[in-house]
């Protein structure tokens, strides 16, 4: 396996263990992350605070990669993306791009489906989406 996809292997590994030092660790402090539809965040401290949001409210997270592909620099990863609120868990279907530096995530971005995401969060908090 090459070493940027180990590098991203083990990014989705922190994830899956909520272990917030290590995600931040593994990117360059002028990430470029775009959650596609959402608003992008430049800088680490705009990821930071993207993630630091109460709004997210999950307290678990199991990232499932389906398929992963790298040449150069650039990593894709196919894969599903699970949290838990409470004792509920949402699944989003994702495509992620993950271009490194230095061997750190300098630019992330994740397309998913926002009305699917909202959708769940909604059914998950015991109400219905608008």
């Amino acid at each position: 396996m090459s070493e940027n996809k180990r590098i991203i292997l083990d990014f989705i590994d922190a994830w899956n263990r909520l272990d917030y030092d290590a995600i931040y660790a593994a990117m360059t402090d002028d990430i470029y992350y775009h959650n596609i539809p959402m608003e992008p965040c430049d800088g680490i401290e705009a990821v930071r605070a993207f993630f630091d949001n109460p709004s997210f409210g999950f307290d678990g997270a199991q990232w499932d990669v389906h398929h992963i592909a790298a040449t150069g620099e650039v990593v894709l990863t196919e894969r599903t993306d699970k949290f838990r609120i409470g004792d509920k868990w949402i699944a989003i279907r994702v495509m992620g791009t993950f271009e490194l530096r230095d061997g750190k995530i300098a630019k992330w971005r994740d397309y998913f489906d926002l009305a699917e995401f909202q959708n769940q969060m909604a059914a998950a908090m015991g109400g219905s989406a608008a």
